[in-house]
């Protein structure tokens, strides 16, 4: 049983426009001490997924399928039930940090309390613990600090907060959203290496959602690419990246900047936009932007296990290989 298993899920909101399909249909699992990227553009579905797995749906969203951890379902939990998990077995480092910290308590008390909480720390201890986690995420003063509201942090210190309160239970789970990006490259450097270190160590399992492909290769073991709240492919790190079957993955992967090619010439950028997901397109939902479409395009493809592994949801796979001629 893995760790984390996620079943057709789907989530959709009621919006005064029609029904939004954010996810549809997604399945995946997540081991101990794997790191699994999630990219895809913006609105893809991938911070819905979080917080649908989270529960933190906003009140016009809901989720169906299944979202089970180590055997539990977690759809339909209470918000009791579920407090006792979110931050001490699954952790969320958010994406906005400003929006996610308490503008009324300092940071001291935030982080003390999620140690009081769910480790049941006393608080002399849980302050000395949530000082050297401020350490680790390369704040400094820490004591200085913890003393201090959201505001008077800069929005890269916050984020840092966010993420040192995310790794404080050293958690079963962690689930970041785009958790660097508002910091310089030095300091995201730091954090990756610090998010490596705790599933190498602990053996916590990562979800990571960026945009960042760079990221993804340096950090992660598996590569879900998501598209109009779809699961377009599923693979590991390197032959995802050496060979990306769906042309979704190649569009993704030739839109990044080459530093191992002297001339890698101008970027390439995927034509059109992504769909309207008021009124997701019949077929294929990638057929309109996908330079590689033809008529069997206008179904919709199933997802198919297309070497062990492996995942693509694209008809090309379906076509007949080239033969080679041999000369006589």
């Amino acid at each position: 049983m893995a760790l984390l298993e996620v079943r057709d899920l789907v989530v959709a909101f009621d919006t005064p426009e029609g029904e939004v399909h954010a996810v549809n249909g997604l399945s995946f699992d997540l081991e101990p001490g794997q790191t699994l990227g999630v990219v895809g553009e913006s609105g893809s579905g991938k911070t819905q997924t979080a917080m649908a797995m989270m529960g933190l749906l906003a009140e016009n969203g809901r989720a169906s399928g299944s979202v089970r951890f180590r055997g539990q379902e977690l759809l339909g939990m209470s918000t009791q039930e579920l407090s006792r998990i979110r931050g001490s077995s699954i952790s969320m480092i958010f994406q906005d940090p400003i929006s996610s910290l308490n503008p009324y308590m300092t940071i001291g008390d935030q982080l003390i309390e999620v140690l009081t909480h769910h480790r049941n720390l006393k608080r002399k201890a849980a302050r000395q613990r949530a000082e050297e986690m401020l350490h680790q995420v390369q704040i400094s003063d820490p004591a200085q600090r913890m003393r201090q509201f959201p505001h008077e942090l800069s929005g890269g210190m916050c984020q840092r907060v966010m993420i040192a309160m995310g790794l404080l239970c050293q958690p079963d789970i962690l689930i970041a959203d785009e958790p660097t990006t508002a910091l310089d490259v030095t300091v995201q450097s730091q954090i990756n290496l610090l998010m490596d270190e705790l599933s190498e160590q602990s053996s916590t399992a990562i979800m990571l959602i960026t945009h960042d492909l760079g990221v993804i290769a340096g950090l992660c073991n598996q590569v879900l690419v998501m598209y109009a709240g779809e699961l377009m492919e599923f693979a590991d790190i390197d032959p995802l990246f050496s060979s990306p079957a769906h042309p979704y993955t190649e569009g993704l992967l030739k839109s990044v900047p080459r530093l191992d090619q002297i001339d890698s010439g101008i970027l390439s950028a995927i034509p059109g936009n992504p769909p309207d997901l008021l009124s997701l397109p019949v077929g294929c939902p990638f057929r309109a932007r996908c330079s590689y479409a033809f008529d069997q395009c206008s179904a919709h493809p199933s997802l198919r296990e297309t070497e062990p592994d492996r995942w693509t949801r694209c008809h090309l796979d379906t076509l007949p290989k080239p033969t080679e001629n041999k000369a006589d």
